[in-house]
């Protein structure tokens, strides 16, 4: 029988998207998705205008910001905060919640209280819509009585019906505010708005510079060249007497068996650090549902910890397709702890040490804390060749 032309059909009848290969780190392209306007709007999505100037930075101890968390940093001479993400719980609530309660519980129980949480997107599924943050954000965190800040993850990004949402209107509505106040959408768990600069901004704190991007809509995420001119700029200016910390939502690296690790925010990376010789002392991502804390050795023999936090609350795990201690064959990245389970993690940042541990929810809201504990230094990392670069 006669084959028909390749232009004939969109794809082969019956073809899914190829597994990522099992004990490797990155999935390269053409493997997701097999046509990313198909059923969903997947491709890049314009961004709303900037609510501040440019470099778009958020100094946490500026007037109308949270001069009192500052205050409070400088006085505890450490600064503490929860990290989640891929919080959503729109298919099945209940996991989201056990998370959140964790959450308030360990802000109630802790010598140390958390004085914020950074969200690393993903904050409502599917489309990010403004109808959804009662639901997924506003009621699961109503006694949860510290800041959270944000980057946008993809399905924040991601439009069902241009004519009746444009993308990010719902994350705008609640992060980027010129006049905070109270969104009516929140109902009887009223939160006061933020002021975020933009959708990628930089957190500016007493113990580190956190600098979030945001990367989009697309699978493996994508940035235009205008935020990539940014994020080189951010390190390059970053103060070298704190540590610097990059957030971002697709993963560099991740040995999962349904996303995986994006090689072109690897690239991202690559040509910030490539320019400015700045390397990161930590990279926080999410958007696979689970946790991974992976080491790579960018300078010397001193690791940089890429930590996947995906696992706030969305309904549905993926699996962590290697054993701890797997050193991937195509990154060389190696998976320190990774474990499909519901959770938050809390850093506590000094002078001297970025610590971390992670409190793990399972199936039932049971709660098990320090199920993964770490320590990596603030020091400043910088290449001895600002032009010669380990690949990512």
């Amino acid at each position: 029988m006669a084959r028909h032309p390749a232009s004939h059909h969109r794809f082969r009848p019956g073809a899914v998207s190829e597994r990522p290969k099992p004990h490797h780190s990155q999935a390269h392209g053409g493997v997701y998705p097999l046509d990313p306007v198909s059923h969903r709007n997947t491709s890049f999505q314009p961004l709303p205008r900037p609510l501040g100037q440019a470099p778009y930075r958020y100094d946490l101890g500026e007037e109308g910001h949270f001069p009192e968390i500052a205050e409070a940093i400088t006085g505890a001479k450490k600064m503490v905060f929860h990290v989640v993400g891929d919080s959503g719980g729109v298919k099945d609530a209940e996991f989201q919640g056990n998370v959140a309660e964790a959450m308030f519980r360990h802000l109630s129980d802790s010598r140390d209280r958390p004085q914020f949480c950074y969200h690393v997107g993903d904050v409502v599924y599917f489309t990010g819509a403004k109808n959804e943050y009662y639901a997924q954000f506003y009621e699961p965190y109503a006694h949860y009585d510290v800041p959270i800040f944000s980057i946008p993850g993809n399905h924040d990004g991601e439009v069902d019906d241009p004519t009746v949402q444009t993308s990010l209107d719902g994350w705008v509505r609640y992060f980027m505010q010129a006049n905070p106040d109270v969104d009516p959408l929140s109902k009887d768990a009223p939160r006061v708005q933020l002021n975020l600069p933009n959708v990628y901004w930089t957190l500016i704190t007493a113990f580190a510079t956190i600098v979030g991007m945001y990367t989009n809509v697309p699978e493996h995420g994508s940035i235009d060249s205008t935020q990539q001119q940014w994020l080189t700029n951010e390190f390059a200016q970053a103060t070298e007497e704190l540590p610097l910390i990059l957030a971002l939502h697709h993963p560099i690296y991740s040995f999962d068996s349904f996303h995986s690790g994006s090689p072109k925010m690897a690239d991202a990376l690559e040509n910030a650090i490539r320019d400015t010789g700045r390397v990161p002392n930590l990279v926080l991502s999410g958007h696979v549902h689970d946790y991974q804390r992976i080491e790579q050795n960018i300078v010397g023999s001193t690791p940089t910890p890429f930590i996947v936090v995906g696992n706030g609350g969305y309904h549905n795990l993926h699996k962590v397709g290697s054993a701890n201690g797997t050193t991937a064959p195509d990154t060389g990245a190696v998976l320190k702890y990774g474990k499909e389970t519901w959770g938050f993690l809390t850093l506590t940042i000094d002078h001297d040490s970025i610590a971390g541990v992670t409190t793990e929810v399972d199936r039932n809201g049971t709660v098990k804390e320090s199920a993964d504990t770490f320590k990596y230094t603030t020091k400043l990392l910088k290449l001895d060749n600002g032009k010669s670069v380990r690949t990512l």
